[in-house]
């Protein structure tokens, strides 16, 4: 095993400073105010006087040093309690007499050893606190009570002790990443077959995807199909103030599996302690870099046979440090993607099969009506759905209660406005525009549904759902989206004459694609093939901050002066379609008024015949 890098205490002055106040407060109580209080309480006074205290009968009793006398009074004189008073070097023979006809008993002790020794255990024990104090913050270890091993070692799991063990069969649509890890549960179960032919299975595997994609959950199963012991924490858990202390956390874990191996050892949210090196305002000193040098040395010290598997996840592989991915550490990069139609249905399929659905629920047109959502968002879903029906007492979740929750997720909870029956026209108008432009677009995606009840931030929306799932983003479809955006403000301009600042949203997604066409993906045939991207790195992670921009200020101002030739184009084309079906835009209009929000059929009815007599009734969202 390599040499474990020592932390550095950047911060150690600041701890011994707090140490040291601690350590003379307690010899202030212990020593100073002890002695503060004897002296309040006894009173020292001249041999004469103590000896004819003595002949008054003032004194109870006496206790004599080698060189000392005293003892309390038979009642307090104000605060005095007690006399002490220094024995003459000549010894007076006349003492023990008179303490004898006194009848004062008379208490000898031997003040050499034990004074010695009372004066000295004090300061014995400071030093022995202070010692072990000390060593427990160069270990990692401070301030931490006996209750919080589980965090110094991760939280430790046995998956053959959880309620339900879980499995690869608990996650779907990863099929890819499933395969990946697969080859681990063998090494797992049986790492001396490995072992035998010299193969050495990757200690270190990086989990990559979209927040919800089910990157804890692979982690989770993997411990439970190897039935091995399973340490999980995230990366903010080993952050703490002092220096050193996230390192020693990191050292204990890894130590718990190597004596429990074999066993998995995840770290959730690995970018919060693996961002690239260098940036911190604290430079080497900083507790985050040093608790990623600890895991580097931990992850270089893995021999071949240790059975130890580490995983991480992240949703941001951008920011790590190189030192993490190079071979020997997270050597294996496993990317979960969000899943397509077939993996949402097989998601819904695990979440719904303990609810009460409606036998008119069709889970296929449910994940088809979700493109883009990862598995957290469909269980969410579900629930949502669930909730719905539970608040109108319902038995089963019905396929009205899944469009509702739906609309919710992607847009939020409905909000009750008090539009203005002039802004309730415009609006409806706007989102008609979207519509009929879509509609008329054979390259625009299918339409869904069209709303003008306001959620979340939205006053209202035009939803539509592709065929098939896309890969690559073909020109025409991209211009067709542009054209689609900018519908909303042409129908204004075309049907009212005016413009609103309802388009903001719009004109800040069409502007965004847009500039990607062009800068991007080379779609402007003066500029051609050229990557004129501005950086999208962090200046913060040092990667970007000292770059220039690779292209010249001429260059910026031809794409600027693309882009808003592709704009101006999408809208001419939007204002054009529009004027030529604006009887039919309006009628769509009028329908929106009536109903608020309008299907697939209800919106060709419209737009195919102008028709709006046989709209079904309005219906309001729960």
């Amino acid at each position: 095993m390599a040499n474990r890098p020592e932390p550095q205490n950047g911060n150690l002055g600041i701890q011994q400073v707090v140490i040291s106040i601690v350590l003379l407060v307690l010899v202030f109580g212990m020593l100073v105010v002890p002695m503060i209080q004897d002296r309040t309480a006894t009173q020292t006074v001249p041999y004469s006087t103590f000896k004819s205290r003595i002949e008054e009968g003032a004194i109870r009793e006496v206790t004599l040093a080698d060189r000392m006398i005293s003892g309390p009074l038979n009642s307090a004189e104000g605060d005095v309690t007690g006399l002490s008073a220094v024995l003459p070097a000549q010894n007076d023979p006349g003492l023990l007499p008179l303490l004898e006809e006194m009848d004062v008993p008379v208490t000898a002790v031997n003040s050499g050893d034990g004074s010695i020794i009372s004066m000295l255990l004090p300061w014995v024990f400071l030093l022995g606190f202070y010692i072990w104090l000390m060593r427990r913050f160069r270990s990692g270890q401070a301030g931490l009570p006996s209750g919080m091993e589980n965090l110094m070692s991760g939280r430790f799991l046995k998956p053959a002790k959880q309620p339900r063990k879980i499995t690869f069969d608990d996650v779907a649509g990863q099929d890819t990443a499933k395969r990946e890890v697969f080859e681990l549960v063998e090494f797992l179960r049986d790492p001396e077959r490995f072992a035998r032919v010299g193969a050495e299975v990757p200690h270190g595997v990086l989990l990559m995807g979209p927040p919800g994609t089910g990157k804890t959950l692979l982690a989770r199963a993997l411990a439970g199909e190897a039935d091995v012991p399973f340490f999980s924490t995230t990366g903010s858990e080993f952050i703490e103030v002092f220096v050193g202390v996230g390192a020693g956390r990191v050292r204990k874990m890894f130590e718990a599996a190597r004596a429990a191996a074999p066993a998995i050892i995840f770290i959730d949210e690995l970018d919060s302690i693996g961002r690239t090196r260098g940036t911190g305002l604290g430079g080497g000193h900083d507790e985050r870099e040093q608790t990623l040098n600890q895991i580097l040395a931990e992850l270089d010290g893995f021999s071949g046979k240790e059975a130890v598997v580490v995983l991480a996840a992240t949703n941001r592989p951008d920011v790590l440090d190189p030192a993490l991915l190079r071979p020997g550490r997270f050597d294996r990069h496993v990317t979960l993607n969000l899943p397509d139609k077939a993996a949402r249905r097989a998601i819904l399929d695990i979440h719904a099969k303990d609810l009460p659905l409606s036998k008119e629920v069709d889970l296929d047109e449910v994940a088809a009506g979700t493109p883009g959502f990862s598995g957290a968002d469909l269980k969410n879903l579900l629930n949502e759905a669930a909730i719905t029906a539970a608040r109108t007492s319902a038995r089963e979740i019905r396929p009205s209660d899944i469009d509702e929750a739906r609309d919710k997720v992607m847009m939020g909870t409905v909000r009750t406005l008090a539009i203005q029956p002039e802004e309730r026209h415009r609006l409806a108008v706007h989102e008609a525009g979207h519509t009929a432009v879509a509609h008329f677009l054979p390259d625009a995606d299918p339409l869904y549904k069209v709303t003008i009840i306001p959620r979340g931030q939205a006053l209202g929306g035009t939803h539509m759902l592709p065929e098939n799932e896309r890969h690559t983003l073909p020109e025409p479809y991209l211009r067709a989206q542009l054209t689609t955006l900018l519908g909303g403000r042409a129908a204004e301009q075309v049907v009212m004459g005016s413009l609103s600042s309802g388009a903001d949203d719009d004109i800040k997604r069409a502007t965004a694609l847009a500039r990607s066409m062009v800068a991007r993906w080379g779609m402007d045939d003066t500029l051609g093939p050229m990557d004129l991207r501005e950086s999208d790195d962090h200046p913060f992670l040092g990667q970007s901050i000292a770059r220039p921009r690779n292209f010249s200020d001429a260059t910026a101002g031809q794409v600027d002066a693309a882009v808003q030739s592709l704009l101006k184009a999408s809208e001419a084309q939007a204002i054009d379609i529009l004027t030529e079906h604006k009887t039919r835009v309006q009628a769509l209009a009028a329908a929106l008024i009536a109903q608020e929000t309008l299907d697939a059929d209800a919106i060709r009815s419209c737009l195919d015949n102008g028709n709006v007599t046989h709209l079904p009734e309005r219906t309001k969202p729960t």
